[in-house]
């Protein structure tokens, strides 16, 4: 009997976030590291997008899937490069990490700071 892979449930926020990374994040590079300095774009104008709920979301699904985006080409890079011995500690390392993240990145995008800064004192041991 053969047992199912797990596999296409990581290659949806994968795939997320391969467009994600090629539509949005020059964008947004674009507009923090070019239109804000050169003051097209107003400080304050940024800061009224991004205490908007929408606009929180809209920067936690962009980290979120950037990051099971990198997760799932780091895990196939290692692999490729000779570590296939250790193929399934490497895919829970990697999509632990995206996860951890997320859960990160949803507790500071949603005000939840608190909790942040307890999760980061934890893992830092302060």
């Amino acid at each position: 009997m053969s047992r199912r892979s797990n596999e296409p449930m990581w290659w949806l926020p994968f795939s997320g976030g391969m467009m994600v990374d090629a539509m949005v994040i020059p964008a947004l590079v674009i507009i923090t590291g070019a239109l804000v300095p050169l003051g097209l774009v107003s400080e304050e104008t940024l800061r009224g997008l991004l205490s908007h709920i929408l606009g929180r979301l809209f920067v936690f699904v962009v980290v979120a899937l950037s990051l099971f985006h990198a997760a799932h080409r780091l895990r196939f890079t290692l692999i490729d490069l000779g570590l296939k011995s250790v193929k399934g500690p490497i895919g829970v390392v990697m999509y632990g990490s995206a996860i951890v993240g997320t859960l990160v990145a949803g507790a500071a995008a949603f005000g939840l700071g608190d909790v942040c800064g307890s999760v980061l004192r934890v893992c830092g041991g302060r």
